[in-house]
């Protein structure tokens, strides 16, 4: 989408375009990938329409012409040009904008903070000093220490012998991924020295000069998304999200509940006011997301993005509240409470122990990720640290079953109340087998399974046919599902997982169209939602709006 002009004329003078308006520049994400999609697109399209209702004068620079933000009617001025520095600065040098916002098209943008800032431009809202140091690794670290937080043990690599010496002592499973990435790209879980070298091998190619970072993995532990917004002063909570996915599922992956549907109120709490702690430690002033992992009943801090996340569209829908435009309005140096007030229109804003949080109104919103596997040949289900979703749907509803069920249907992935189910658990994951086996068997589902699981549910004195492996003989469980004989398939992994027949039955999987589950979470999500799912009442629709009313 990127043009070239030759230019056989002599340059014109350039001069600065007058206004007898405020001007603020909004910085947009550019095409639309794996990492960096149409969610942040929404943020950018808030913030030209909360400027508009400020009386301020917006300017739009992006290069993507499939989004809300490059069509005419959205800004007063449109830029269409690539999201690099020389450019950004020749549209600063003759707009001269009174403000420039880095923080909602995702990490494109908010890399260009530093360098903005060292030519002058006024950066709106949080500062590319509070960006730097929650970047970076090694200032971070301090921080944490300081205000008395947890992380997960860490180390920096730029070489492997470091990375060896690091994983050693925090000790294997380890999180490995490069510094200054959005999506994941490049992190994987790794179980061995082995597999540790061959990633620093290829991690040191995408990172440059930047650091690796390691972490030990908090296996099977409860992750949580939190989106805020301060005014340097204040803190409102827009959300407390849990992932259904375990940890080591990239948040952008992960399908979540808001609220959470298995924390205590008084765990909630602790996570509202560590929030609010680095919010107002960091100085952010705009929207800040922030990841925990909750591991043995301790609350870890995983990451702390000071820019509107990819969530901000979920929880602004779930709660009634247009997060991008309350953090606009504060970024234009309006106070949090007036910006809340101003977009209060269904009475939720409520203040507790010091912090303003939204009162939800007794139904529960699901996200689920919608995955472009259909449409990649040859593409792999398996879940990772490293993103793969291309975008997202939302269900919602008074329980979770039912909103879990309606997100699944949304994403292609809908959900059958009887059949046959193929059933395959890797080891770490076997013994939850015969508890998801008694959920289906309730639900009058028929049961196949290969060797191992089958010999568990077996001993369980559940019902369940084995089913060849692929490797094993004719007829397989491929043959079965060529024959239309699986009604949905629930295979869990580890991302270790490579077996040649593994692979082969999740893409029959995809080529059949056969509803299934990866992570044993998930599975657990599905037999409530199959609780639920006895008649067709569970899928009658009711607007966003009869819920937040309330």
């Amino acid at each position: 989408y990127l043009y070239s002009t030759t230019n056989i004329t002599k340059l014109p003078n350039l001069t600065t375009r007058v206004s007898d308006k405020k001007k603020v520049l909004i910085l947009g994400g550019g095409p639309n990938r794996i990492g960096q999609g149409i969610e942040f697109d929404y943020c950018c399209v808030h913030a030209a329409f909360a400027l508009r209702e400020m009386g301020i004068e917006s300017i739009m620079y992006n290069c993507n012409p499939e989004t809300v933000s490059t069509d005419y009617d959205t800004s007063d001025v449109l830029y269409f040009e690539p999201i690099d520095f020389e450019h950004v600065r020749e549209v600063i040098e003759h707009e001269q904008p009174d403000g420039i916002i880095v923080h909602f098209g995702g990490q494109t943008p908010l890399k260009l903070a530093d360098a903005l800032t060292k030519i002058g431009a006024n950066i709106s809202g949080t500062t590319s000093a509070v960006i730097d140091l929650a970047e970076d690794r090694e200032q971070f670290s301090d921080f944490v220490n300081k205000h008395g937080l947890k992380q997960p043990a860490n180390g920096l690599a730029r070489k492997k012998e470091e990375a060896g010496a690091i994983a050693e002592k925090l000790g294997f499973p380890v999180l490995v991924r490069p510094s200054f990435v959005l999506g994941g790209r490049g992190m994987k879980i790794v179980y061995s020295h082995e597999e540790l070298n061959e990633y620093m091998a290829l991690a040191i190619s995408v990172s440059n000069e930047a650091p690796v970072l390691i972490d030990k993995f908090l296996d099977q532990a409860i992750e949580l998304d939190v989106d805020c917004i301060s005014d340097g002063n204040e803190v409102y909570i827009g959300s407390v999200m849990q992932h259904i996915e375990e940890a080591g599922i990239h948040s952008g992956d992960s399908a979540c509940s808001l609220p959470p549907i298995n924390l205590t109120q008084e765990m909630i709490e602790k996570v509202e006011q560590q929030t609010k702690t680095i919010a107002l430690g960091l100085g952010v002033v705009g929207l800040m997301n922030v990841q925990y992992a909750i591991y043995q009943d301790e609350i870890y801090l995983i990451e702390v993005n000071p820019r509107a996340s990819r969530t901000v569209p979920f929880v602004s829908k779930a709660t009634g509240m247009p997060l991008a435009k309350v953090a606009t309005r504060v970024m234009m140096g309006e106070t949090l409470v007036s910006s809340l007030e101003y977009y209060d229109k269904y009475d939720i804003v409520e203040e507790v122990n010091g912090l303003r949080r939204p009162k939800l109104k007794g139904h529960v919103s699901v996200k689920e990720a919608v995955f472009p596997f259909h449409k990649l040949i040859g593409a792999d289900l398996v879940l990772s640290p490293e993103m793969k979703s291309t975008g997202e749907v939302m269900g919602i509803s008074k329980n979770f079953g039912v909103s879990f069920a309606k997100a699944q249907l949304s994403a292609g992935n809908k959900i059958p109340t009887s059949g046959t189910c193929f059933l395959s658990f890797v080891d770490t994951d076997k013994v939850h087998a015969p508890e998801i086996a008694k959920g289906l068997v309730r639900h009058g589902f028929k049961l196949v399974a290969t060797k191992g699981t089958q010999s568990i549910l077996e001993e369980a004195g559940i019902p369940c046919e084995r089913v060849l492996k692929i490797s094993e003989g004719r007829p397989n469980i491929e043959d079965s599902m060529k024959n239309n004989e699986i009604t949905m398939a629930i295979n869990t992994s580890d991302n270790n997982t490579s077996k040649k027949d593994a692979i082969v039955i999740r893409q029959e999987v995809l080529r059949r169209s056969i509803p299934y589950f990866t992570t044993l979470s998930a599975t657990k999500a599905l037999i409530l939602a199959l609780d639920e799912m006895g008649d067709d009442s569970w899928s009658s629709s009711t607007a966003i709006q009869d819920f937040l009313l309330k």
